[in-house]
């Protein structure tokens, strides 16, 4: 990773102030240690016309993957591969942004012991960044960085200079120009946006970034026309963080507006009697998507393949339009914990005739599947090794031969979205894989075509324009009878 600052000077105000207010000596190649690798601060010129300091950032991806504990096992089949060949050491991202407030923090805060009055002063400023992760594109850019007063370079880098024919990568080279700026004002507008352009972060986020985000964007982030944005994408879309520093900001805004401090606006404020409605969690998303595609498929015998401690058997039970539902699990002792969320020894006998609890597993074909309406996968496939899914496909698919299938996995791309889980982790410890968006449709697209099904994709949960849902269901409708597909 790659950043430099360059400052233009007079004889009487040469622009070798520069190393004062970075505290970074020009004649000084310096190096920092951090927890992601080393920090290198040197000058490429220094001179009283012009000065510029390069911070350079090379990251160890291996004390990378060793400082995220490794949990999981990645988000797709290459993961563990994916945590040493990546972007990292060459994309400016959030690691970028923490080596700015580690190696410049004096600077960062205006502070300045040698020469107490320089950080007040406004200066010319050019900051380039190589290679910055933006996604929004060019266009987003500007948005954030406009009406802070830069002029603005934004300039796409192409996936490969040989091919133009592939177009953009998601990458832009940056620079950013402002005849009167303080290098205080500078460095915390790129704290925050570095992070907000990639729009993810490499640590853990935790309600003590709202504190930094508010820091850093004291002074301009509170009438910033992306500030909505801005809020969402540096605290990793954490619903109840983003409010909290939403809140707050607010109380700024109106402190100013009214020439008054913040804590007396807040004062003035009554607590809150009405509690703000929660998200419907993602679990009860995707039971009544499934739900209304049963219902829409007419199915009336339902196989819950996979049922675990049956959540989704109890909802099914509620709709008297599934007459027969059948919970199967390998795990005896997921079985058990669903007979009694079900209450199946105190069930009466009208409701009992129509729920059954099967041992098997899906690595086999069971006669005991054969002859139901609707098969359904929720979050199953995603628990076996890759080697073991043709088996899973053959026994549903080829041998049970239920009229509709419903599968559901998580999309790996919404993973960045996930506000309780660090880069690079899979959902559960025991996902062997997560696919994207491209591989579960490739792979769903492949069985319907061996077994005589079509595929119909569904989103469950919000479909972010960016990373779509977090979990993603195809739904399998039988085209082909079984004996014609063999004839």
């Amino acid at each position: 990773m790659f950043l430099t600052i360059t400052t233009t000077g007079t004889p009487e105000r040469p622009a070798t102030e520069l190393g004062f207010l970075l505290h970074k000596h020009p004649e000084k190649a310096q190096a920092f240690s951090t927890s992601y690798g080393t920090a290198h601060v040197l000058y490429p010129e220094a001179d009283a016309e012009r000065c510029t300091a390069a911070l350079l950032l090379e990251v160890d991806p291996v004390a990378l993957v060793r400082r995220g504990k490794g949990k999981g096992r990645g988000g797709a089949p290459d993961a563990a591969l994916a945590q040493y060949v990546n972007d990292r050491p060459y994309a400016a991202s959030s690691l970028l942004a923490v080596a700015l407030s580690g190696v410049f923090s004096s600077a960062m805060k205006g502070v300045c012991n040698a020469r107490p009055e320089l950080p007040a002063v406004p200066r010319p400023l050019r900051i380039e960044v190589p290679a910055l992760p933006a996604r929004g594109g060019p266009g987003l850019v500007r948005r954030l960085f406009e009406p802070l007063g830069w002029t603005v370079t934004s300039e796409p880098v192409p996936l490969d200079t040989e091919f133009p024919q592939w177009g953009d990568s998601r990458y832009v080279r940056l620079e950013l120009e402002s005849a009167d700026r303080t290098l205080a004002e500078a460095l915390r507008h790129l704290y925050v946006l570095l992070p907000v352009l990639d729009d993810a972060k490499h640590y853990w986020v935790s309600s003590d970034e709202v504190d930094k985000l508010l820091r850093a964007g004291e002074g301009w982030l509170p009438g910033h026309p992306e500030q909505k944005l801005i809020t969402s994408r540096y605290l990793s879309r954490r619903w109840s963080l983003t409010r909290q520093a939403t809140q707050r900001l607010e109380l700024v805004r109106l402190a100013e507006a009214d020439d008054s401090e913040v804590e007396e606006i807040d004062n003035a404020v009554e607590a809150e009697t009405e509690t703000e409605e929660r998200p419907t969690p993602l679990a009860v998303r995707r039971r009544e998507a499934i739900t209304a595609a049963l219902k829409a498929s007419g199915a009336a015998r339902v196989l819950d393949l996979g049922c675990g401690q049956g959540q989704l058997v109890q909802a099914l039970l509620k709709d008297p339009a599934f007459t027969e539902i059948v919970g199967l699990d390998v795990s005896m002792r997921a079985l058990t914990i669903a007979s009694r969320r079900l209450k199946l020894d105190r069930m009466g006998e009208r409701q009992a005739a129509r729920v059954k609890l099967l041992q098997g597993s899906l690595a086999y074909t069971d006669h005991r599947l054969k002859g139901y309406d609707a098969a359904v996968l929720s979050e199953v496939i995603e628990h076996l090794d890759l080697p073991r899914l043709p088996a899973l496909e053959y026994a549903v698919f080829g041998a049970a031969r239920p009229r509709t299938v419903l599968v559901t996995t998580p999309n790996v791309e919404y993973n960045v979205r996930w506000e309780s889980l660090p880069a690079g982790h899979a959902r559960h410890g025991d996902h062997r894989f997560e696919w994207t968006r491209a591989e579960f449709r490739a792979w769903a697209e492949a069985v319907a075509e061996r077994h005589g099904y079509e595929a119909e994709f569904v989103p469950v949960g919000p479909d972010d324009p960016e990373v779509g849902p977090p979990t993603q269901m195809a739904v399998f409708t039988l085209t082909t009878p079984k004996e014609a597909k063999a004839a």
